[in-house]
Formats: C-alpha cells, sequence, structure tokens
C-alpha cells in the first residue's frame, strides 16, 4: 500500500528518476539540469511538496512551488506525476488531498496550477478537486531561423535593464505574467536571463526578457503610444543571437490580449496550443 508523505530529504536523482519515467511518453524531455532550474525558476519546495510511496519506491508526486501571487501566499503546482504501471489508482489526487491541510497550516491560501486545455481528463479531475478556471493562455513556438524579423526601428537604443525598473515595465503590461513568468520566478534564477529594454532620448519605451538556454521569451511589453513603430521586434532580433536551442516559444500569453497574437503571428511565430490557469482557494 502506498504511503504519502513530504519530498524532504528525498535525493534529488530519486525526483529526476521519478519524473523521467511519469514523463517518458511526452515529446518533450527534460535533462536533470533543466529540471533542476526549472524546478528552481518556479519556487520548488520539497517539504511541501510531496509523493506516495511504496517501498521507498517514489509511484507518484507533485513537486510544489511556493511564494507570492497576486498578493496571497500560494502554492503552484509545478508538476505532478505519476509513473505510467500505477496510473489509474487515485494516487495523485490522494496527493492532492493529503497536501491542502499541510498547505493551509504553512499559510498557504490558494492553489494555482495550469493544464493544457485538450486534457479534458485532466481538467474534469482538477475541477472536481474544487479548481476553477481563472485565466486562459495561448502558448507560441517557432524555428529562430523562421522568424519573420520584417519591421524594425532603428532610431531606439538597446540597453541592459534591471529587475528594479519593474515598476516602469508593469505599466507597459496588457495582462500580469503567469507564475512561472513573473518578476518573483525571474528574480529566482535572475542570472539565467538576458534582459533588455529600448530607449530613446533614455526614455523607456519597451523591453524584454529571455531565457536563452531554454528559448523561452518570458515576458515583452511596449508602451502603448510606442507599438507598431518595430520596436517589439528590433528586441526579439537583438536576442535571438542568445538562444541555445534551434526553437523559442512564447508561453501562457492571455487569450484576451489580441495584441500580442496578432504581433506574434506578423512574426511568423504561430498558436500552438492554449492552456487553463486553475484556481483552487480556502
Amino acid at each position: 500500500m502506498a504511503v504519502i508523505r513530504s519530498l524532504e530529504h528525498i535525493h534529488f536523482d530519486s525526483l529526476f528518476d521519478a519524473f523521467s519515467k511519469a514523463f517518458a511518453d511526452y515529446e518533450m524531455q527534460l535533462s536533470k539540469e533543466e529540471l533542476y532550474v526549472m524546478l528552481s525558476r518556479r519556487g520548488f519546495v520539497p517539504e511541501l511538496s510531496f509523493g506516495a510511496f511504496e517501498n521507498e519506491k517514489l509511484l507518484s508526486f507533485t513537486f510544489n512551488g511556493i511564494g507570492e501571487y497576486r498578493g496571497k501566499p500560494t502554492a503552484y503546482d509545478t508538476g505532478t506525476g505519476t509513473l505510467k504501471e500505477y496510473r489509474g489508482q487515485g494516487l495523485a489526487s490522494a496527493i492532492f488531498e493529503h497536501a491542502v491541510p499541510v498547505l493551509q497550516l504553512a499559510g498557504i491560501s490558494q492553489y494555482v496550477l495550469e493544464v493544457l486545455q485538450h486534457n479534458s481528463a485532466a481538467v474534469s479531475v482538477y475541477q472536481k478537486q474544487g479548481f476553477q478556471v481563472s485565466r486562459e493562455f495561448n502558448y507560441f513556438m517557432q524555428r529562430t531561423d523562421q522568424i519573420k524579423l520584417v519591421k524594425l526601428n532603428s532610431n531606439i537604443q538597446i540597453r541592459p535593464i534591471l529587475l528594479s525598473d519593474k515598476k516602469l515595465m508593469t505599466s507597459f503590461w496588457d495582462f500580469q505574467p503567469s507564475w512561472q513568468n513573473s518578476f518573483e520566478a525571474i528574480a529566482r534564477r535572475e542570472s539565467d536571463f538576458k534582459m533588455i529594454g529600448a530607449y530613446q532620448d533614455n526614455e523607456l519605451l519597451g523591453y524584454c526578457i529571455f531565457d536563452g538556454a531554454s528559448g523561452d521569451f518570458t515576458q515583452l511589453a511596449v508602451a502603448r503610444a510606442h507599438r507598431r513603430s518595430g520596436i517589439g521586434t528590433t528586441l526579439i532580433k537583438e536576442l535571438l543571437p542568445w538562444s541555445q536551442k534551434q526553437m523559442v516559444k512564447f508561453i501562457n500569453t492571455e487569450t484576451t490580449c489580441l495584441s500580442i497574437l496578432r504581433f506574434l503571428e506578423s512574426l511568423g511565430i504561430p498558436l500552438k496550443g492554449k492552456q487553463f490557469e486553475m484556481i483552487r482557494q480556502w
């Protein structure tokens, strides 16, 4: 019989082994280093993450990130998986039910996760657990050599920016970034990111934050009065040489933000899929 307990004191090699086996049938695979970076960026806390064990073998798990989200102490499901031969036994649901009171005692007031919209079985399970859809996200992917960098702006200067400028950067937003794209997530691994701003006469007109190791454009925003002038395209062009991947991606843009949808499509970066952000509060 499986026993549920926290992942505190579990060696990372064991976590990686279970993660790799649970997601072996997924198209995209993560190396041990990539998993470590992903969990670090998303605020993984082992003592508030849980697994189902049988004779010390990790059968199913939920890796929880802990932090502030929209002003509330939050747990974020940064990865839930079950080994193939143990699926259908309700282990993931049992882990969740075990986790909730522990998280509540730790002062957490809400649980956030993201799930692919076409994964209707998972969406149904989460709804039964009390989660409600809070937002819908798009994600986009394209090969670097297929991006159309046509409209550029030669009147701006590109300079590094710092997270200390974030108050001004937020004034450019059309929507609040998701957990993994938040300033808090970026700050956890700040040295991993290339952060640049577009300036004219020392005025910041737009900025972009890019993770070259993963090919992830984490944030991109331009002041409303200066859009459609090639600033966004110029920022992307400046960052593409830093990409260590042949494929780049824009993950978790709100579906209601038509400006980013049209902009990315104009660059030849197509919509690849959609996710739900789901939240359970208590």
